[in-house]
């Protein structure tokens, strides 16, 4: 029965063996048997320490702090990320808010121009269907090598023509052509215009009036109002223009670039062609020599043939200039059809 007591008290007994009959607390068997070995390990040990909770109050304290210090950061992020997200929806605003008016601007300005392009276009003659159909026929309508107009002492093959599209330079035989219809016109209304072709400014540079004189055998420059010379810098092309009735030597480049050799070498020229032709020197001290830049200007890399033609188009007829880069697409058509008919409009 006391073996069955203990057991169910959770004492433990480290032999199996039934308790003596003897119960007495003396020198029993019960005071040093294992029964009374245990009672007193666990008194002894409930003297030696107590249980401590390892979560005491400075435990917690800490733990507290450090939640509330995630807490802080956390929200600090949050309002971190809500603001950003407030700047970018601002942001997004304002760049859409700016793209609105700059489309509408963009669509504003294309209305414009169209509108401009279209006012120019009526002050130039119009190209009717039948005339863009022969302009597409001479740039496509066969060989390239097939002759499409003789004239000057010069003959223009579809290759030749071809310069004239788009984005193309313009050869020597197209600028000269086309500076002989200019001199044909003046022939018919003033002002009278003499010009030489694409080879003479080379030659000046080289062999100077001495060796141009026979150029000028049938013609007297100082009777004539302008003279005019195409120059072609390798891959560039200007014009230059003797005003004999201003007494003046204008350049015009589409570039704006400055030529002063060029001025110089024509105001040479000039001078000697007085002396050989009219037997005394010419008062050159009167002459002005100019680079103009008050000028259409020539915004890409191709175009520059076009605004050499067309200066001495407008010059030839004492006009103002009234034509910018977006005219130089019609300009060339119109050029095509006018040299291949022989006639300006």
């Amino acid at each position: 029965k006391q073996w069955y007591q203990r057991r169910v008290r959770g004492h433990v007994v480290t032999s199996m063996s039934p308790p003596s009959s003897d119960s007495g607390t003396g020198s029993g068997s019960e005071a040093s048997g294992p029964v009374y070995q245990n009672k007193r390990m666990i008194k002894e040990n409930s003297k030696k320490s107590t249980w401590s909770n390892p979560f005491d109050n400075k435990w917690l304290e800490n733990w507290h702090k450090i939640l509330s210090e995630n807490v802080s950061e956390t929200e600090r992020k949050i309002q971190e990320t809500k603001k950003s997200l407030e700047e970018t929806k601002l942001i997004g605003k304002q760049h859409h808010e700016s793209l609105e008016k700059l489309v509408d601007k963009s669509i504003a300005e294309e209305v414009s121009e169209d509108e401009a392009i279209g006012d120019e276009l009526e002050s130039f003659p119009p190209l009717t269907q039948q005339m863009m159909d022969e302009v597409e026929k001479a740039l496509s309508g066969g060989p390239q090598l097939e002759t499409l107009v003789d004239g000057f002492n010069i003959t223009l093959s579809r290759k030749d023509i071809q310069t004239l599209k788009d984005m193309t330079w313009l050869n020597d035989e197209v600028i000269n052509f086309y500076f002989n219809l200019l001199m044909d016109r003046s022939k018919k209304c003033a002002p009278t215009i003499h010009i030489f072709n694409t080879f003479f400014y080379p030659r000046l540079l080289k062999v100077g009036h001495q060796g141009l004189a026979r150029w000028t055998r049938r013609v007297d420059l100082f009777a004539m109002d302008l003279i005019m010379i195409p120059i072609h810098l390798g891959m560039h092309w200007c014009l230059a223009v003797i005003d004999v009735r201003a007494k003046s030597i204008t350049y015009y480049d589409s570039l704006l670039g400055d030529n002063h050799q060029c001025t110089n070498a024509l105001r040479d020229y000039i001078s000697a062609e007085h002396l050989a032709k009219k037997k005394s020197p010419l008062d050159i001290q009167n002459w002005k020599l100019k680079i103009e830049k008050d000028i259409p200007e020539q915004l890409n890399g191709c175009d520059c043939g076009v605004f050499t033609c067309k200066y001495a188009e407008y010059i030839s007829q004492d006009k103002p200039f009234d034509f910018d880069q977006g005219d130089m697409p019609y300009f060339r058509r119109r050029m095509i059809w006018e040299m291949v008919n022989k006639t300006l409009l």
